[in-house]
């Protein structure tokens, strides 16, 4: 059951929630179509859409796996990219995050000059620790953080990524409908963009190296 940035979902009962996530996702896909025509015509990338000029991330606190606070402070210097997800997530979540592992590698030299970053979006199952195992499975350099959910509300509408609880048969057997676009942030702590589904390994290594090359 595939996650698509845009709009598809897990089949999900409650229809006042699907129509609710849907309109939500026509939200940002306005917001993508307006970033299409702004794409500088320095930087063509084949994976996602650039910002002409960055915006401006809000200040926010998360937790980090390691048990330190993660903020805006610790994107700057370098650039991020960063996957919505959570552990128990079935299938789109692992098979991205093993995509990135190959990303990572097919960057070489360079991967050292961006940061994966996992942004969970299940506080209440994912604790620093579930975390830090489930993420440094697929790379020991990736980062994982997570926090309230006022604070992934807040980050959400900043970034553009929106998820929602689907209740299973359990009160924790539950799933999380989320965006699944990767989120690029520049060296200056501003959003940069995102890449969309389908992803492609070699795509997404020479888009991130042609970023990685131009002045933030």
């Amino acid at each position: 059951m595939p996650d698509r940035y845009g709009g598809e979902f897990h089949n999900v009962s409650n229809r006042s929630l699907s129509l609710g996530l849907l309109a939500a996702f026509a939200v940002l896909i306005g917001i993508v179509a307006g970033m299409v025509v702004l794409r500088p015509a320095t930087v063509q990338i084949q994976s996602g859409t650039l910002l002409q000029q960055p915006r401006p991330i809000a200040d926010f606190s998360l937790n980090g796996s390691d048990g330190k606070p993660f903020t805006k402070a610790d994107l700057a210097g370098h650039w991020s990219v960063i996957y919505v997800g959570y552990t128990h997530c079935p299938d789109v979540c692992p098979t991205t995050l093993a995509q990135l592992k190959a990303v990572e590698k097919g960057l070489g030299a360079d991967a050292a000059k961006v940061r994966f970053i996992f942004l969970s979006i299940d506080p209440e199952r994912d604790t620093p620790e579930t975390l830090g195992q489930y993420t440094h499975y697929f790379s020991p350099d990736f980062l994982a953080v997570t926090g309230p959910n006022a604070q992934l509300d807040t980050l959400g509408a900043n970034l553009g990524f929106v998820y929602a609880k689907v209740p299973g048969e359990t009160p924790q057997s539950y799933l999380m409908d989320h965006s699944s676009a990767l989120i690029l942030v520049d060296p200056k702590a501003g959003l940069a963009g995102y890449l969309t589904p389908p992803f492609k390994t070699e795509s997404l290594v020479s888009d991130l190296k042609q970023v990685i090359g131009k002045p933030s």
